[in-house]
């Protein structure tokens, strides 16, 4: 058992450098005159988030399990929270209001310092499970950022990064759209409280069974070919294609296309990570909720729902395939700066023969994100899953090419609003 425990603990440890590798390689690529930009107006700039996931550590661990005073408490504040704009506004900060990148670094330093000083012995002394679980959710938010900086650092100009070396995209033969059958099952949703072993965060609790009714799939990802096809067709012209507030949204914000995308003259370009290049077709495209769910009335057809999704991810009872996420295949874990063919041949199809719905790009449901049957808000974090029971949030699935290993997880949850389309969300559609 001790030994068990301390090979946890190595794990845990492990987990946490390989996360601050992840940010600070991702921060490395922003040249050093950029760290004060916004690039996403909702966003703060990305000098917030430098110092953020630090003190998110550092203020979750330090009373709780460290008994450590607080060095300096006025960073600690002005770091700890804000990743939604408040009242739905525009940040309105200026760069002087911000401490200078010496500081800031400072502050990281001596955060890391006092962590990995004190952590290997609260972990391997106490067997705290409570240490162990608070540092899992000190690795994963650093994970969850390491994505959602990403797709913010996506929309600064390429002048502006430092690219690193690419990797050639797999030859693709072409394909040709088609649905697949589900047939009707009963499915596994969520984690049990009782399996001690796993981690999750308070939404994926408690574990229930639903029956779900047979429907048809989307085999691939809804492609950039096929949104062209609805974009050509006027469908950001049509209201009857959209909500009320989504043809709102859209006229208010004259959103003409997908944010990734840009016309030049006749030619469309899209925005990689780190320039424009001619528009790739079988690439999946990310859009918002709002502009998902246009293209599926559209097309005659609606996102599935979250117990959907997981059926033709799964099989019945989830015992279609196994959950272990180095099982699998696809374009996740920091594989790629961008996507791939929706048909590439290295991704992992689903049980019943559903390709790539295992990275490559997060999959927005018709399902409002919410609390599962017996949901229990965790007590250190009350706010993380309860703030955005607010009914304008939409649950994803599956994961995109920044997103981390350990949250391809089949109970895994992401959730955005429905205007948000700067995400790597894409989507598939389902008939019934």
């Amino acid at each position: 058992m001790l030994a068990e425990a301390k090979t946890a603990t190595g794990r845990l440890a492990e987990r946490l450098g390989d996360a601050r590798q992840r940010t600070d390689d991702l921060f490395a690529i922003v040249r050093p005159d950029s760290l004060y930009e916004r690039p996403i107006p909702e966003r703060h700039r990305i000098v917030f988030y430098i110092g953020h996931l630090e003190a998110f550590d550092w203020n979750l661990l330090r009373e709780r399990v460290l008994d450590q005073r607080a060095f300096d408490p006025e960073l600690d504040r002005l770091f700890a929270f804000g990743i939604d704009p408040v009242d739905g506004g525009l940040p309105t900060d200026k760069v002087s209001d911000w401490p200078s990148m010496d500081i800031v670094q400072r502050y990281v330093g001596h955060v890391r310092q006092r962590l990995d000083s004190a952590l290997p012995k609260v972990l391997s002394d106490s067997l705290n499970s409570d240490a162990h679980q608070l540092l899992n959710v000190a690795v994963e938010h650093r994970l969850m950022h390491a994505e959602t900086l990403a797709y913010m650092l996506h929309q600064m100009p390429a002048d502006r990064k430092l690219a690193p070396s690419g990797r050639p995209e797999p030859i693709v033969p072409p394909f040709t759209p088609t649905v697949v059958k589900i047939p009707s099952g009963s499915i596994s949703m969520g984690l049990r409280r009782s399996d001690n072993g796993s981690f999750g965060w308070d939404n994926e609790y408690e574990a229930h069974e639903v029956g779900v009714p047979a429907f048809a799939i989307d085999k691939y990802k809804v492609s950039n070919r096929q949104y062209l096809e609805f974009v050509d067709a006027g469908g950001y012209d049509e209201p009857l294609l959209w909500t009320a507030a989504d043809w709102q949204w859209r006229k208010q914000q004259d959103i003409s296309h997908p944010v990734f995308w840009r016309k030049s003259g006749n030619t469309w370009l899209y925005r990689t990570m780190f320039g424009e290049i001619p528009l790739p077709m079988d690439w999946p495209v990310y859009v918002s909720h709002a502009e998902a769910a246009a293209f599926a009335r559209w097309a005659g057809k609606s996102l599935p729902t979250e117990e959907q999704w997981q059926l033709a991810a799964y099989g019945n009872n989830n015992h279609g395939r196994t959950t272990a996420p180095d099982s699998l295949a696809g374009n996740f874990d920091f594989e790629r700066w961008d996507p791939v063919s929706v048909a590439s041949p290295h991704q992992t199809e689903s049980f019943f023969g559903v390709a790539g719905m295992f990275g490559n790009g997060w999959e927005w449901t018709s399902s409002v994100f919410g609390p599962f049957p017996g949901f229990e808000a965790f007590s250190f974090y009350p706010g993380y899953s309860a703030n955005f029971f607010d009914g304008q949030h939409y649950v994803m699935k599956g994961g995109s090419a920044r997103t981390a290993a350990c949250m391809m997880r089949p109970s895994f949850r992401n959730w955005f609003q429905s205007h948000y389309q700067y995400v790597y969300a894409g989507f598939r559609c389902v008939i019934h």
